[in-house]
């Protein structure tokens, strides 16, 4: 077959997972890779968070983590800490674990338990108390075990973003991805409506045949040129602007991000193992971004630091088409979902997974367009509403912005029946079966959201379970496969 090629527009995290994947996919089947980025754009390096996901990604590269974990300064995640999201008595704090193998002895009291303080019993919901990771984090274990230990977990990452890019970067030049560093300033198309070529400052054309826009919110190639629409997130969802502000690494290093409610927003907590990644994410609609920066500062005793903040933009929603004739949007150029669950590289993962089967189904045409594009904004659509539900559940009152996120009507009809069930008292798994979303946050991260929460009824006046589920025997468990597992530091040095 004819040699064909394709040109990835933008560098960054994105493009260079692009580039990684597609030559890993493609390259030995006739395909020619080629990134262009443009030498004038600064990558801003935070510290990010991943889904356990991101694993398979190295997996299929054949990294180990002694490969890149090192080079990006890179820790272990076990789950996300939620802290005063709630403001109900005992709920001030919950942990959301990835869940494991192990975790199917334990989460069936778990929701077993959910469900009866749903109906009213006294019995204990808490998250937190039923699952592996929730413990690790909590001691500073890693998910690494000892050798020869007979269980295992999913973990994520955190490492930094720029780094990994950097990373990335000279591994895709290594394995034969041709790089371009030059400004494009044209796009040229077919008369039938495909892109044909970029056009760089000085004239020089770069054909194709297909391409991929990795360049960022300004969608140059699939919303500027091929005019694909944007459908805005932002009556879901309020926050469109972040803060990132570095502080110190703490030791022993932390097996978890943070997440903290503030006074409009949210701030992140991302353990590295050479600095703390901090972060601030609110709603320029409620507040300012000196204010925004000020209590954010505050909180991290930085006030009078001469530590320089990073101001950020943020455009959440996504494209009405992600795969539009012969162009791919991959990463902010497809859409952004608010970072609160870490699922950013996630979706450019997923989308890049996805384009590859269907591409090759389709025998490399647009066969399966349709279908694809179908599957990616569900997917956009699903995390959207298990991030939405966030807001939506908090019975905090300090702030107006609180309140008119509890009262906001714009909900999905989909979510609107999750919290009907629950409330009810009803079978929420089967609800997410039904609907078809238990593929985006499984039934357990529903439930462990709406439990961490508290969102219960009172307790009934005939308070005794009908099935009592024994939790210190779950915590035995716990506690007894704990001792497999390597405290963080000990698996980062190692």
């Amino acid at each position: 077959m004819k040699r064909q090629s394709i040109i990835i527009l933008g560098g960054g995290t994105a493009g260079w997972m692009s580039a990684n994947l597609l030559h890993h996919a493609f390259h030995a089947k006739g395909f020619d890779i080629t990134l262009i980025e443009s030498p004038e754009i600064n990558i801003i390096g935070v510290g990010e968070g991943s889904t356990p996901h991101l694993k398979q990604f190295f997996n299929t590269l054949g990294l180990a983590e002694s490969d890149w974990m090192p080079r990006c300064h890179a820790t272990y995640k076990n789950g996300i800490q939620f802290n005063h999201w709630s403001s109900a008595k005992g709920y001030s704090a919950y942990f959301h674990p990835f869940p494991s193998m192990p975790d199917r002895q334990t989460a069936a009291g778990f929701l077993i338990n959910s469900m009866l303080r749903r109906q009213g019993h006294d019995v204990d919901p808490r998250p937190d108390r039923y699952f592996l990771s929730a413990y690790l984090a909590k001691q500073k274990l890693s998910p690494k075990t000892q050798t020869g230990f007979p269980i295992s977990i999913n973990y994520g990452y955190h490492f930094d973003s720029a780094l990994l890019g950097e990373f990335l970067k000279e591994l895709a030049v290594e394995k034969g991805v041709n790089h371009v560093a030059a400004k494009i300033t044209e796009v040229e198309r077919h008369l039938s409506g495909d892109i044909d070529a970029l056009v760089s400052e000085n004239g020089q054309r770069y054909q194709a045949n297909w391409f991929i826009d990795c360049s960022g919110f300004s969608g140059v190639l699939l919303q500027k040129t091929l005019g694909v629409t944007f459908h805005d997130f932002s009556a879901n969802l309020f926050n469109d602007a972040a803060i990132a502000l570095p502080s110190e690494a703490s030791l022993p290093t932390s097996v978890q991000t943070i997440s903290t409610a503030l006074s409009n927003g949210w701030s992140w907590e991302i353990p590295l193992t050479h600095r703390t990644g901090n972060g601030y994410v609110y709603s320029s609609r409620y507040q300012s971004s000196d204010a925004a920066e000020t209590e954010l500062r505050e909180k991290l005793g930085l006030l009078d630091a001469d530590v320089p903040a990073k101001h950020l933009k943020m455009r959440v929603g996504q494209v009405a088409q992600h795969w539009y004739k012969n162009c791919l949007a991959v990463g902010l150029s497809q859409g952004f979902i608010e970072p609160l669950e870490a699922t950013a590289l996630h979706l450019v993962q997923d989308t890049l997974e996805n384009f590859i089967g269907a591409f090759e189904a389709g025998k490399f045409s647009q066969q399966h367009q349709a279908e694809f594009n179908q599957r990616i904004s569900a997917r956009f659509e699903g995390i959207r509403d298990y991030i939405v539900c966030h807001y939506k559940v908090n019975n905090r009152t300090d702030t107006q912005y609180w309140m008119d996120n509890r009262n906001n009507p714009h909900i999905s009809d989909q979510l609107q029946q999750i919290l009907a069930c629950w409330d009810a008292g009803g079978d929420v798994t089967a609800l997410l079966d039904g609907l078809g979303i238990s593929q985006f946050y499984p039934a357990v991260s529903w439930h462990c959201l709406l439990s961490g929460y508290g969102r219960f009824p009172p307790i009934g006046a005939t308070s005794a379970a009908t099935h009592e589920v024994n939790l210190e025997q779950i915590q035995h468990y716990i506690k007894t496969w704990a001792k497999g597992f390597i405290p963080h530091n000990t698996a980062l040095a190692k």
